[in-house]
């Protein structure tokens, strides 16, 4: 099947259009993937640190275990009362596209707060 001259360079192109269009798909995933790591790491790390704060820790104790699990960057909150104790834990993702827009994730746990012997 003979070719028409005026095919030549089609699929280059094409290639050349679709191709931003494919690095901004793969940016999107990428970024998708970045921001639900860093969502379960602050869950992660709330839970961690309201299970210290519970059993009675320090405030630095419990930041530190906060700052250890949790993504980097994150920012601890630490509540409570007399019977339960709240730990929330928040940080800025930045996504891998134009303008490298952020999202801020955050997670709280409670616990109840233990009882010394």
């Amino acid at each position: 099947m003979a070719r028409r001259i005026g095919d030549r360079g089609t699929v280059t192109a094409e290639t050349a259009l679709a191709l931003p269009a494919v690095v901004l798909a793969l940016a999107l995933v990428l970024g998708v993937a970045e921001v639900s790591a860093a969502q379960v790491r602050c869950v992660d790390a709330a839970r961690a640190a309201a299970r210290r704060a519970a059993r009675g820790d320090s405030t630095g104790a419990v930041t530190a275990v906060a700052h250890a699990v949790g993504p980097s960057g994150a920012a601890v909150g630490i509540s409570g009362s007399a019977s339960s104790v709240t730990v929330t834990v928040s940080a800025d993702v930045r996504l891998p596209l134009p303008g490298r827009p952020s999202l801020r994730v955050r997670s709280s746990a409670t616990a109840d707060v233990e009882e010394s012997s």
